[in-house]
């Protein structure tokens, strides 16, 4: 099942930090390590019982603080050898400039992540490629997209730490 795009940040992702108390921060921790694990195994790890830690996670789904759950697949399996970082360059950082580029490369599915950075470019993407030369390909149509003034690309040798989510800790 393929998932569209997530949206620009909307205004509710400008809202203030939820309030957690250490047994969200527990659940969180917990469902960032396995999010496949039952509500009463979760319940168990945190020291709750099941219906009050339910309720916990929904709150915690409903506040945005939880914004979804995902498989984690190996990308060699999928036939994905090569990822790769481009630090892109635009002509403009015109609003409207910045929002056409961040559609286009929505639309990419070897686009994985996009970041509008500052300090030495414009956005910084993760892409991933079956190969060397669709890394070309893709780095030959990033550099001739509208708008684009330069792209510089960063080939992963390897990686040795990649951890979903964040620090649950206060």
């Amino acid at each position: 099942m393929r998932h569209p795009p997530r949206p620009p940040p909307s205004p509710a992702a400008e809202r203030p930090p939820v309030p957690l108390d250490e047994v969200d921060r527990r659940i969180l921790a917990e469902l960032q390590a396995d999010g496949r694990m039952t509500n009463v195994e979760l319940a168990r790890r945190v020291g709750l019982s099941a219906p009050p830690c339910l309720r916990r996670v929904r709150r915690l789904e409903e506040a945005g603080v939880i914004r979804g759950y995902h498989a984690e697949v190996e990308p060699a399996a999928l036939g994905w050898e090569v990822t790769f970082f481009a630090l892109v360059g635009l002509e403009s950082q015109k609003e409207s400039v910045l929002r056409a580029f961040e559609a286009m490369v929505a639309a990419w599915p070897e686009v994985r992540e996009c970041h509008m950075i500052r300090g030495g470019g414009d956005f910084l993407l993760r892409l991933v490629a079956r190969d060397t030369a669709h890394e070309n390909a893709l780095t030959a149509r990033l550099t001739s997209a509208p708008s684009v003034s330069r792209v510089q690309t960063l080939q992963t040798i390897r990686t040795s730490k990649d951890l979903a989510g964040v620090p649950a800790e206060g």
